[in-house]
Order: structure tokens, then C-alpha cells, then sequence
């Protein structure tokens, strides 16, 4: 690697820090630039992977304070994340490129869709859930049945960590992370906004520790089976790690419609370049 190569490398690494923490889809920085390298695309993935980890937890200490009051929610999804992001480290070794590579428009697309229209969702499905509980019995003296009170705990149970659909369709997300992490954070934000009553920093600080699980499994699985580019990989931490500091500096003072906004921009931009490659 050549010293301007390896600038851009690193300010590469800083852009992804800083977009990962705010949104994600940083990969799509940092994969064009090692590719032009002359690295090949396993090697690139690989490298990349291990390379982000610091940005990751650097974007997740930095959005600490929406963190607090999501310890429960985050261990459990932390599981999904960990069994899924092995998966998909898997797949990227066992499975041809193309195979895997012509599902993820079509995840990203349909991310981007839940994404702008989360509000919309998440106040339909409000409305259902305020519908269903007006057939409840309204007298205040009388108790509710036994099994009414069952189904209202249930709800609310799951309307705190998202219930078996969230869980199952963030582990399915970082199977996709595992492999190849493009737009990862734009899918985890865009599930976790229509399952779960949460501030948009507040799903954002959870996306960061998930990509930092999946990320950390990944490059694990990768360090005993596949070859790294050790130069490009220090050279990615280092950046990545500023720049999720500096992402999370600025991030955190976007309004919910701001950064909703950012990250349908900057997601139809990571799905145009995944369509054109």
C-alpha cells in the first residue's frame, strides 16, 4: 500500500466511523477505497470488519447517555445479534459472492421503506393497539378477566423489547451484517422504529452496540479462517474510531426528523451504488 493509498484509507475510515454511528452504511465507504487498492473482495470484507470494531464502540460510547434504561432490551437482542453475525461470517466464506449479494438491494430497499414511513406505522399500529384495548371492560370497580390482563402485560412487554418479531428479524439483519454490514444500521433502525416506542437517539445508541457485536463475532470467526490486510485494518481502526467520536458529537443533536431523513438520504445512495455495481 502506497502512503496516498494509505491516506485514503484512513480518512476513508474516518467517514465510515462517523456515518456508522450516525446511521450506518459505512462499509460503502471504506469497501470502494480498499478494492482500489488492489485487495480482493474476501480480503477487503475481512480487513473491513475488523477495521470498524473501534469505530463501532467508539460510536457507542459516545451515544452513553441514551443508553441508560436499555440494558434488558440490549442483552437480549445482543444474542440475535452474536448468533446472527456468526451466520453470516459463515456464508460470506461457504457462499459465492453473487448469491448473497443479490438479496441485499432488495433488504436495503425495504429498510429504506419502514425507515420513512415509521411514523406513519408506528401510529397505525398505536391506534390498532388503542382500539383493541377499548373492548376492555371500563367499569372501574369491576376487575379485568384474568386472561385480559394476561394479553395487556403481553403487549406491553412487548412493545419494551420488541417481542419474538423484532428479535427474529434483527438476528435475520445481522446475518446480512455478518456478511457483508452494508446499510446494516439502516436496517436495524428501521425495526426496531416500528416494534418498539423509542426516541430515534435512543434506537440509534442501540444500533451502535449491535453493530459492534456483530462486527466483533465476524472478524473473530475471520481471524482463524481468512487472510487480513494487517496495514489497512490498523489504518481503519485508527479513523474509525475518530470518526465515531465525531459522529456521535453531531448525531446526537439531530431532531428525530433530521436524522430520519439522513438516513433515507444516505441509505438510497449506499442502495443506488449496490445497484450499479
Amino acid at each position: 500500500m502506497t502512503p496516498v493509498e494509505g491516506v485514503a484509507v484512513f480518512a476513508a475510515g474516518v467517514g465510515a466511523g462517523a456515518v456508522n454511528t450516525v446511521v450506518g452504511s459505512g462499509t460503502l465507504i471504506t469497501f470502494p477505497v480498499l478494492l482500489a487498492t488492489g485487495l480482493q473482495p474476501v480480503t477487503a470484507t475481512v480487513s473491513n470488519a475488523l477495521g470498524l470494531i473501534p469505530g463501532a464502540v467508539s460510536g457507542a460510547f459516545g451515544y452513553r447517555k441514551e443508553l441508560r434504561g436499555q440494558r434488558r432490551r440490549i442483552l437480549r437482542l445482543s444474542v440475535g445479534a452474536l448468533l446472527g453475525g456468526f451466520t453470516g461470517a459463515v456464508l460470506l466464506l461457504a457462499l459465492p459472492a453473487t448469491a448473497f449479494e443479490k438479496i441485499v438491494p432488495v433488504v436495503v430497499g425495504l429498510a429504506l421503506v419502514l425507515v420513512a414511513f415509521q411514523p406513519l406505522i408506528t401510529k397505525r399500529l398505536r391506534h390498532r393497539r388503542a382500539s383493541a384495548g377499548a373492548g376492555a371492560p371500563d367499569s372501574a370497580d369491576a376487575p379485568a378477566p384474568a386472561p385480559a390482563q394476561a394479553q395487556a402485560q403481553a403487549q406491553a412487554s412487548a412493545r419494551r423489547d420488541g417481542g419474538p418479531l423484532l428479535f427474529v428479524g434483527m438476528t435475520l439483519a445481522s446475518v446480512y451484517g455478518g456478511y457483508f454490514a452494508a446499510a446494516q444500521g439502516v436496517i436495524y433502525i428501521s425495526l426496531m422504529g416500528v416494534f418498539l416506542d423509542e426516541t430515534m437517539q435512543r434506537l440509534t445508541a442501540v444500533k451502535n452496540v449491535l453493530v459492534a457485536v456483530v462486527n466483533t463475532v465476524a472478524a473473530t470467526f475471520f481471524l482463524f479462517v481468512a487472510d487480513f490486510d494487517w496495514t489497512a485494518v490498523a489504518l481503519i481502526a485508527v479513523g474509525s474510531a475518530l470518526g465515531g467520536q465525531l459522529g456521535a458529537a453531531v448525531g446526537r443533536r439531530f431532531s428525530p426528523v433530521v436524522l430520519r431523513t439522513l438516513i433515507v438520504t444516505i441509505g438510497t445512495a449506499a442502495l443506488v451504488q449496490l445497484l450499479l455495481r
